[in-house]
């Protein structure tokens, strides 16, 4: 006999509930399986396996479902009450590993419950039920009488012997937190959670609609969408990305769009994650909808602090989500991944608001008093304290040009280990697939690739506008593009010399113009770093064509610093040295060249760079990616219009 065969069908059943984002969203719910299994002495005995503390259901392994002494979970049944924290540390000390994932805020629900398997499911359609004045009455004209009701009450030790006390009934409904229902079959059970929203579902799908006046949709021009982006994020003030999501645009159209906000979210675990509720804005005055809900808040706060547990402050009084007329869904977060998570939990939770209302007239949000102690409640927000703290460009939005190979690349990998969302802009979109390659390997944000000649203004114009369009914004952008131009001035060609202006130099204009103007627009300032190379200050002969247009790119940077202050957009340049790995600027007779120019060996080229440094060092693309990544940061905050030498010490090149 398999003991473990419990835990097995408890997996299967989870991750089947949690691939169904009407039933569970991201760590919502809980599962559990009773068994028996040998303890450390060999004795058998009962235990309860059940979801771990925000374990995601859809991707929940056995590991997720801590085993508990179930005999040791039921002695609590003799208190009339226990504090979360008491609660919690009977649960712990029942582990049957110690060491295990900290079991689920409602262990004892299900411990005290006697069926074999258990489902907790945050269901629209349930939460639809119950979400109005006539929440008892809807449930049981649409379930009949074999569901208890539940009016909201926080999880914890007094919800579970409610529950607990409620075994004859064939499941129970909980008023802003979903459904639970038990079988002493694992397949039965889940069955039974599908049934049961369905007739839920039919239910509502039977009651007359009221109409709703709704905003006739209409494609907008990605200009206007980028310059609410930059605008709102702006506002909000914090390095973060915003992401479009299409699918809350009726909601967000409706003329009551304040009264579906109001009813708050569907499921109380939700706040946890996108605030007790979102903001309205428009297009046309984003700030004026964003500064309403933080004074919203504050009062909110301020009416509510009393109860606030020792040691906690405010979580801030920004929005996570904003509902636009004709948009949808913004979703504010540091990387794109978490700002689709957020977007789908308020696609659910907006939409049975909206839901609630055209069926029963009315929501029927939690007081505020509840609210703010779910908000705050200690049980909840570890799962968030335990986050690892954030990297040094955590929802930072870079832009990286060169990014196929070279300096480009170093440079936008590292930008990528330290958190930031970069975009990689290159010709050569083999590179770039490469480096995008590389950003998986080392579990960074997927970067956004943008293929094309950066010296086009369309092009220049392209990588800007998708930056903004994919991450909500941008805060700074490294232009390194460039290529090398070999050959003495009296056999350098005409048509050499103005491809070298082109790629080199006038490709940085076309990006200091388009950046600055987005940088204006966010008005959050912006730093803008510029890959020149030590030949600007120290150029060396038969390399005239590229040592000029790196001459012109460190001009163009100050006269960017100099316009660009005040508006608080720095602009500083690094200037590196014979950097060689997987660069390409020496393919193409380069490296051939710039030996016989030394009289050394193509072979021995790298060697000889080295040796004649001060430092005597090979320069990598990291030691220049390491200037660029201070150039970007905050602890340059006081620096504009400079430029640091990453070139091992080349006394001819130092900057003056």
């Amino acid at each position: 006999m398999n003991q473990y065969q419990p835990l097995e069908d408890l997996v299967t059943r989870s991750q089947a509930l949690g691939s169904d984002q009407s039933l569970v969203v991201y760590g919502g719910g809980n599962t559990s399986s009773k068994g028996e299994i040998d303890d450390y002495l060999g004795r058998l005995r009962a235990v309860l396996w059940v979801k771990g503390s925000g374990a995601d259901m859809q991707y929940a392994v056995a590991r997720d479902y801590p085993a508990l002494y179930l005999d040791e979970l039921r002695e609590l049944t003799q208190f009339d009450d226990l504090d979360d924290e008491t609660m919690v540390d009977y649960v712990t000390r029942a582990l049957v590993d110690p060491t295990s994932r900290r079991p689920s805020i409602e262990t004892l629900l299900h411990a005290f419950l006697p069926a074999k398997h258990i489902d907790h499911v945050h269901a629209d359609a349930i939460c639809a039920l119950t979400n109005h004045p006539r929440g008892e009455a809807a449930v049981k004209e649409a379930l009949g009488d074999g569901f208890a009701y539940v009016d909201w009450k926080r999880p914890g030790f007094a919800l579970s012997k409610i529950v607990g006390a409620l075994k004859d009934y064939e499941g129970v409904v909980l008023a802003h937190h979903g459904l639970v229902v038990w079988d002493e079959d694992s397949q039965l059970c889940y069955k039974k959670n599908i049934a049961i929203v369905g007739k839920a579902n039919a239910y509502l799908d039977s009651l007359a609609k009221r109409p709703a006046s709704r905003f006739v949709h209409q494609d907008i021009p990605t200009a206007e969408l980028n310059e609410l982006l930059l605008k709102m994020r702006g506002t909000l003030g914090k390095k973060q990305v915003l992401r479009v999501d299409t699918r809350l645009v009726e909601v967000a159209s409706r003329s009551d769009l304040s009264d579906v906000l109001a009813a708050g979210v569907s499921s109380a675990d939700h706040m946890m994650r996108i605030r007790p509720k979102s903001a309205q804005a428009t297009i046309q005055d984003p700030a004026s909808g964003i500064e309403k809900y933080r004074v919203d808040y504050s009062e909110y706060f301020e009416s509510n602090k009393g109860l606030l547990p020792a040691g906690y402050t405010s979580h801030g009084n920004d929005p996570k989500v904003v509902l636009v007329p004709g948009v949808g869904a913004i979703t504010t977060s540091p990387t794109l991944p978490e700002a689709a998570m957020l977007a789908d939990i308020a696609t659910h939770t907006h939409q049975v608001a909206a839901q609630v209302i055209d069926a029963f007239g009315e929501g029927s949000p939690l007081p505020d008093s509840e609210i703010f102690g779910f908000d705050y409640w200690p049980m909840e927000l570890f799962k968030l304290k335990n986050r690892p703290a954030p990297l040094v460009f955590t929802g930072h939005i870079f832009i990286v040009t060169g990014a196929g190979s070279g300096i480009g690349r170093g440079i936008a990998l590292e930008l990528g280990r330290l958190g930031a969302n970069v975009v990689l802009a290159d010709l050569d979109e083999a590179g770039l697939k490469t480096v995008q390659s590389e950003f998986t390997a080392a579990k960074c944000a997927q970067p956004l690739l943008v293929v094309g000649d950066q010296s086009d203004e369309a092009t220049v114009a392209r990588t800007v506008a998708e930056s903004i369009s994919h991450f909500g914004g941008i805060d700074g952008v490294v232009i390194n593009a460039g290529i090398g131009v070999s050959d003495n001035l009296d056999d350098l060609s005409a048509e050499k010399w103005r491809k070298g202006l082109d790629i080199n130099l006038s490709s940085a204009f076309l990006m200091t113009k388009e950046v600055i103007t987005a940088f204006k627009s966010q008005n959050m300032g912006g730093s803008i770093v510029y890959v020149a190379s030590k030949n600007a200050f120290a150029p060396g002969a038969g390399f005239g064509g590229y040592s000029v247009t790196k001459a012109g790119m460190l001009q163009l940077m100050r006269i960017a610093a100099i316009e660009g202050g005040g508006s608080g957009i720095r602009a500083n340049a690094v200037n590196p040295d014979a950097v060689f790995d997987n660069s390409k600027l020496w393919e193409g007779g380069i490296r051939e060249q710039r030996a016989a120019a030394h009289g050394v060996k193509p072979e021995e080229l790298e060697d000889f760079y080295a040796s004649r440094n001060l430092l005597k060092a090979r320069v990598r693309s990291l030691d220049v990616a390491n200037a660029v990544a201070f150039l970007l940061s905050d602890k340059s905050s006081r620096t504009t219009g400079s430029v640091i030498a990453v070139d091992g010490g080349v006394a001819a090149a130092f900057p003056r």
